[in-house]
């Protein structure tokens, strides 16, 4: 059986995107979350689920991080990032760190149903108004490094990387993975090895810099 999970914090777009999973996947299993950390249990109960519809400014999702981390410790999962804004750029990066797709939540629901089938299928799907910019749109050599090197992070080792960018400590971290704190240490010399970083601030700064402003919020500062 298929299984999708929806992580997005309107439910009005969940609705919609719920209609077009069934109409296009018959009897597929549709989880919903209204946030990332919803999104991460509800993954780890389920990690055979096929695909995620990430809303890319939801509660607790930072821009590319939560794409990142859902793709890091759940390498097996697609993942297709839904926005409201359309940013050339910002689908190009996005693609670039292991997106498999890009949801315009303006889509209609035809359109919506192309995009899910396109992506359960493991292609790739953006709008084809969008497609000639985001082809067009450059990648820097900087972040295509950075994608490979997250990409070369276990599973647990992207688990350790995340919690140190929120700032905590190795033993927080250790209790937050049910885990020893020598096995964080560990974790934590590997991950700068493949993070070709010395310290955990400048990791924690790496993986922050896939933080994407939500162009709403600053209209409403």
């Amino acid at each position: 059986m298929t299984q999708i999970l929806i992580a997005d914090d309107h439910p009005l777009f969940r609705l919609a995107l719920k209609q077009a999973i069934v109409e296009v996947v018959p009897g597929a299993q549709v989880g919903e979350a209204g946030s990332l950390d919803a999104a991460r249990a509800q993954l780890e109960q389920r990690p055979d689920t096929d695909l995620v519809l990430l809303d890319l400014h939801m509660p607790g999702n930072h821009g590319l991080l939560g794409l990142t981390t859902l793709r890091g410790e759940h390498p097996a999962v697609a993942v297709a990032m839904i926005s409201a804004h359309e940013d050339p750029h910002v689908i190009r990066r996005a693609l670039a760190f292991g997106a498999a797709g890009w949801i315009p939540k303006r889509a209609g629901i035809d359109q919506l149903k192309r995009a899910v089938r396109c992506v359960l299928d493991c292609g790739e799907w953006v709008p084809e108004s969008l497609r000639e910019a985001v082809d067009a749109a450059p990648t820097s050599p900087t972040e295509r490094e950075l994608a490979a090197r997250l990409a070369a992070l276990t599973p647990q080792q992207f688990r350790v990387l995340a919690l140190v960018a929120e700032g905590k400590l190795n033993k927080q971290i250790a209790d937050a993975l049910a885990i020893q704190e020598r096995t964080i240490k560990a974790h934590l010399s590997a991950i700068f090895v493949k993070l070709g970083v010395r310290n955990r601030t400048q990791a924690g700064v790496m993986l922050r810099s896939l933080e994407i402003a939500d162009p709403a919020q600053r209209e409403i500062g």
